[in-house]
């Protein structure tokens, strides 16, 4: 097996889902081009199944389309920050 097949892909980005706000419409699920986005097979406290992105490869790209869908802005993107080896 290869070496780079064995170590995870550096974390591009990630997602927060805010359960208080997610009513598990499933936009954000339909328009994830990575689909590693889904519906929780458990009830929040506001009484819906939010969406959930655990994410364990690292796929998500940052791209915000899940965000920008979201009617009930329960979506927040994180990108990381890239690190520059070069003196400026």
């Amino acid at each position: 097996m290869s070496e780079s097949k064995t170590q995870k892909k550096p974390k591009r980005a990630r997602i927060a889902i805010d359960e208080h706000f997610c009513k598990g419409c499933g936009l954000c699920v339909d328009n994830c081009p990575q689909h590693i986005i889904s519906i929780s097979g458990t009830v929040a406290t506001s009484g819906y199944y939010p969406a959930q992105c655990p994410d364990p490869e690292n796929k998500c790209t940052g791209c915000t389309l899940c965000a920008r869908i979201c009617p009930d802005v329960a979506i927040e993107v994180f990108k990381a920050k890239k690190v520059d080896g070069g003196a400026h």
